[in-house]
């Protein structure tokens, strides 16, 4: 069984045990939370698919930490003017772990 969930502005396919990681969440480490903008539901005998989500279903996560990413390069080149400029980021996600998907 697997869903696309809507985390954060941003869609995720997800499934039951899983751990991924999305843009930095207000909640504490710890808590667990509920969406209900899932787009679509699929199990082993059916799909649905929501116009625009799929009513009464719900995807449960629990927050295991708040982290920093990998280190991005950000580089900025200007021809003919010797510009040459580089920014590194890092930023901050928040690592889930998938407790249950399904209907409420």
């Amino acid at each position: 069984m697997f869903a696309i969930v809507e985390i954060a502005g941003k869609q995720y396919k997800v499934t039951p045990g899983e751990t991924l990681y999305v843009d930095r969440l207000t909640q504490a480490v710890g808590d667990t939370v509920r969406y209900d903008t899932v787009m679509l539901l699929q199990n082993e005998k059916k799909t649905l698919v929501g116009t625009p989500t799929v009513k009464g279903s719900v995807v449960t996560a629990k927050i295991v930490s708040h982290e920093k990413g990998k280190k991005l390069d950000v580089r900025r080149f200007k021809s003919k003017v010797r510009h040459r400029r580089k920014v590194g980021f890092r930023p901050y996600l928040t690592k889930l772990e998938i407790l249950s998907v399904g209907k409420a």
